[in-house]
């Protein structure tokens, strides 16, 4: 009969083995998603430009990167650009590259959507008092649009959060790594485990709580 104990977990375990993979599970997420973000948004500018020169890239790099499993994508590029470049190069840093290349995809969906959903009258009279395609953007369709998209975007960096546990398969010290280590250590892999799930369950239930009550402001101030 299966029996578990969690009396093992403790600060001890939590500081030697857990934080180390937490810190970077976080950053991860962080710079994942400020850099997908702005690189999507970049595609996103590419795809409704109406140029095939700049259509035609942006698209095929969105459908192509949305088509294919993250997890892929970390070991390929982990594998192959070594063999590209000449030397290797950290774990962290292939995962870094990665998702932020990975997740450019999705959020450009996003900044696509947004840009879409701000009415065409307020284009149309920004034109009118000779604003130019960037002036447009940048003062009257981006600042509205991101408003719009807050809740959306915290909705995708939570799936990254959960997405970070894939940069196991490259052995990055990630959260779910940590949980690992402390359980071979400590003779205990099923509880910690068992522990890790909890650990995900609770931060990405609490971030979506606050991406529910954000959205929920939002739609006040529309």
């Amino acid at each position: 009969m299966l029996s578990l104990d969690l009396s093992f977990y403790n600060w001890e375990l939590f500081t030697n083995y857990i934080l180390k993979g937490f810190l970077f599970s976080v950053q991860l997420t962080i710079i994942a998603t400020i850099g997908g973000i702005l690189f999507g948004t970049l595609l996103a500018l590419m795809r409704l430009s109406g140029k095939s020169i700049l259509v035609y890239p942006a698209t095929f790099y969105i459908n192509t990167m949305r088509s294919i499993p993250l997890v892929m994508v970390i070991l390929w590029f982990f594998l192959l650009m070594p063999m590209l470049i000449g030397r290797p190069i950290g774990a962290d840093l292939s995962a870094t590259i990665t998702f932020i290349a990975f997740e450019a995809a999705f959020f450009s969906e996003i900044v696509r959507a947004g840009i879409q959903s701000v009415p065409r009258g307020q284009v149309f009279a920004a034109e009118a008092l000779g604003m130019t395609y960037g002036q447009n953007m940048r003062f009257v369709v981006l600042p509205q649009a991101f408003r719009n998209m807050i809740p959306i975007f915290m909705t995708q960096t939570i799936v990254l959060f959960q997405d970070t546990s894939l940069v196991y398969a490259i052995g990055a010290y990630d959260l779910l790594k940590g949980f690992e280590i402390a359980g071979k250590n400590y003779g205990r892999p099923i509880e910690t485990y068992i522990l890790a799930a909890f650990t995900y369950f609770v931060i990405c239930f609490s971030l979506s709580r606050i991406a529910k009550r954000i959205q929920q402001k939002v739609a006040i101030i529309r």
